[in-house]
């Protein structure tokens, strides 16, 4: 019985420290050393205080600042710790009511415009904290946030321009934008 026991424990063992410290630390260390900023969250610093991250949505209520898409996270919104979509499928009225809701509250922020509202403006990511926006709705946004601020909408716009990830290779992923980023460049005008 012990010659059964031995080799079990043996690997048992070497498994252990294997999967469970050697591939974690390497994993850890070329995380760190390929993507550094990613790696150690991605927070982003205005004048030595830390004002959010650059991998994690947060919210953005005020004309001033481009908004980005709504959380679905619980028991609160952006809450990092909550991660998680809504569930809701395109047939369910709750979804649909809080899409009204949603477009209701964009177009009364920004009467004057008629253009459509994106999708990813009233809808949320399947983790709830998206941080980017497509570049249709950093435009849908522009002139509000140029309005709020007394500055030129082209100004705002070559920003946005300024801002923009491309898709990786040229055809993976949707042209993007990260929300912070860029309502940090605004706040550095």
């Amino acid at each position: 019985m012990i010659s059964h026991l031995r080799p079990a424990a043996v690997i048992f063992t070497a498994l252990t420290l294997v999967c469970g410290i050697v591939y974690p630390y390497v994993v850890t260390g070329f995380g760190r050393v390929a993507y550094a900023d990613r790696a150690a969250g991605g927070f982003v610093s205005r004048d030595g205080k830390v004002v959010g991250a650059r991998l994690i949505g947060q919210q953005f209520t005020s004309p001033g600042y481009f908004w980005g898409r709504p959380s679905a996270t619980a028991p609160a919104p952006y809450n990092g710790a909550g991660s998680g979509g809504s569930n809701q499928g395109p047939t369910n009225p709750a979804l649909a009511d809080a899409v009204k809701a949603r477009i209701a509250a964009l177009r009364s922020a920004d009467p004057g415009n008629t253009s459509p509202v994106p999708v990813d403006l009233v809808t949320a990511s399947a983790s709830g904290l998206d941080p980017d926006i497509s570049l249709a709705a950093a435009g849908y946004q522009a002139s509000r946030v140029a309005r709020a601020r007394g500055i030129a909408p082209t100004t705002v716009q070559a920003l946005v321009e300024r801002h923009a990830e491309r898709p990786m290779f040229g055809f993976l992923g949707e042209p993007k934008v990260n929300v912070l980023a860029l309502n940090s460049a605004l706040d550095a005008l």
